[in-house]
C-alpha cells in the first residue's frame, strides 16, 4: 500500500504549478471550490463542507486547477487583455518618455542598410563581422558578468546586477527584481556582444534608457543566421508558443542543430490577417 509521500508526487502536476501556476485559472478554481463547499455545507453540515473546501484547496495546489479541463478553458473564454495582466512579463530598469524608433537607431548607428534594391534591410558588413568576432569570444570565455554593462549610464550599481540560469533561459535581476529575460544562451551571449559593439562604436548609446537598448539588442537578432551558441544554421518561422495563460503566435528564429531560441516576438493581429 503506497503511502501519502508516495502519492503526492503523482498528484502534482508541473506543468501547471509553481512558476508555471496559471493564477486565472487558480482563483476560478478557488471560487468554485468555495461555491461548491458552500452547497455541501448546507446540505450536510458546515463540518462536510469545510472537508470539502479543504479537499478541493489540495487539489488546486498540487494539480494546478480543479475543474478538469479549466486551462484549456480559461485561455478560450477569457479575454486576452484579462489574460495579459497575468503573464510573468519582466519589469524594465528604466523607462523613456522619449519618441523611440528601432530601425531609427540601426540605421544611425550603420548597423543595418537597405539591401536587395531597397527593399529590405541587411546587417552593414563591419558590424556583422564585429559581432560575429565578439560573439565568438564570448563563447569561449568562462566570465559572463558583463550583462551589468547593459545598465551603465542608468543609475544602477553594477553590484546590484545578477544573471540567473533556469536551463538555457537566463534572467537578469536587480536585486531581487527581474529586469530581462532572454529565451537560450545564445540570446543572451547575442545580446551582449552586440551591447560591446555598440558601446564602443555609436555614441548615442549611452542616451538610450534600458528598454529601448532591449529593443534594439532584441531586433538585431532577428539577423542571425548562425547560432552564437553552437554555431549551428538558424532558420525563422511562425509558431505557437503556450504562456503560463494564453496561447500565442510569434515569429520565432530556432537554431537547427541545439534547438536554441534566439529570437522570439509576438505577432499582431493585424500581421496575422494580412497573410
Amino acid at each position: 500500500m503506497s503511502t501519502l509521500s508516495e502519492r503526492v508526487p503523482r498528484l502534482r502536476q508541473p506543468e501547471y504549478t509553481g512558476e508555471n501556476r496559471c493564477i486565472p485559472c487558480t482563483l476560478v478554481n478557488l471560487a468554485v471550490a468555495a461555491a461548491g463547499s458552500g452547497v455541501v455545507a448546507v446540505l450536510a453540515g458546515p463540518p462536510a463542507g469545510v472537508a470539502a473546501f479543504a479537499v478541493s484547496l489540495a487539489l488546486v495546489y498540487f494539480r494546478g486547477y480543479l475543474v478538469p479541463g479549466t486551462p484549456t478553458l480559461t485561455k478560450r473564454y477569457l479575454p486576452d487583455s484579462v489574460l495579459r495582466l497575468f503573464d510573468k512579463d519582466p519589469q524594465p530598469a528604466a523607462r523613456s518618455t522619449d519618441p523611440f524608433d528601432v530601425e531609427t537607431v540601426l540605421l544611425e548607428a550603420d548597423l543595418v542598410s537597405e539591401c536587395r534594391g531597397g527593399e529590405d534591410l541587411c546587417l552593414t558588413p563591419w558590424f556583422e563581422r564585429e559581432w560575429n568576432d565578439r560573439i565568438d569570444g564570448l563563447r569561449d570565455a568562462a566570465d559572463e558578468s558583463s550583462v551589468a554593462d547593459l545598465f551603465d549610464s542608468l543609475d544602477v550599481d553594477s553590484d546590484r546586477v545578477s544573471i540567473r540560469a533556469h536551463g538555457d533561459a537566463y534572467e537578469a535581476y536587480i536585486d531581487d527584481m527581474r529586469v530581462g529575460q532572454w529565451e537560450s544562451r545564445g540570446a543572451y551571449l547575442a545580446d551582449l556582444a552586440a551591447e560591446a559593439v555598440l558601446r564602443d562604436h555609436y555614441p548615442g548609446w549611452q542616451q538610450l534608457g534600458f528598454d529601448a537598448r532591449a529593443e534594439v539588442l532584441g531586433s538585431l537578432r532577428l539577423w542571425l543566421d548562425r547560432c552564437p551558441s553552437c554555431d549551428g544554421t538558424v532558420t525563422i518561422g511562425e509558431e505557437t508558443v503556450e504562456s503560463c495563460c494564453r496561447s500565442i503566435d510569434v515569429l520565432a528564429s530556432t537554431c537547427e542543430s541545439c534547438g536554441a531560441r534566439v529570437f522570439e516576438a509576438q505577432l499582431s493581429p493585424d500581421a496575422m490577417a494580412a497573410e
